[in-house]
């Protein structure tokens, strides 16, 4: 009887934790929006963007037209690994945001919730340097433009990917705003 209680108790904490949802407004994201753009931490406000869809995150848009995506990449679980863009809980995940400026150009990556077991490297400060400047239409091909981490294989790839996609996204966005 224990151990039976002990597998639906394990269970239960495991569906909840992987329908964790994004936190929008985690303390990181404030710190590095006054961090980069000197904003005020009591003076954010993140205004959702509402003409782009269909992704797994969300973004933002800040004064003098500035922009923030917040989002969740999926990323390997023990037993195999997964870079599905859902999130029907077949694979672990982490949390990040990225800050744009007007033009669609990455002024800060940074990855505020690692739940993965593997591959954490990807959320070093040092890294994610890498991204910075980075904008549509540049190649970022992880082991030439992307430094590649051993043991973070599927994260740094998947992050890599989701960078670029996003930058493209809102660029496309823009582009159709003027």
């Amino acid at each position: 009887m224990k151990y039976f209680l002990t597998i639906v108790i394990f269970g239960i904490n495991l569906s909840a934790s992987m329908a964790q949802n994004i936190n929008y407004e985690h303390k990181s994201i404030k710190k590095e929006l006054t961090k980069t753009w000197g904003i005020p931490e009591n003076n954010i406000e993140l205004k959702e963007l509402k003409g782009i869809k269909n992704i797994l995150g969300k973004f933002f848009i800040l004064p003098e037209a500035k922009f923030i995506y917040v989002g969740r990449v999926n990323s390997c679980r023990a037993g195999g690994c997964s870079t599905e863009r859902s999130n029907n809980g077949e694979s672990e995940f982490f949390d990040y945001f990225i800050l744009f400026d007007k033009n669609a150009n990455v002024k800060a990556v940074k990855v505020f919730n690692y739940a993965a077991t593997h591959g954490y490297e990807v959320s070093s400060k040092g890294w994610l340097k890498q991204f910075v400047g980075y904008t549509t239409g540049q190649n970022l091909d992880v082991g030439k433009d992307v430094d590649t981490i051993s043991g973070a294989t599927i994260s740094v790839y998947a992050i890599t990917h989701d960078i670029k996609e996003k930058t493209n996204l809102l660029y496309e966005y823009l582009k159709v705003q003027n």
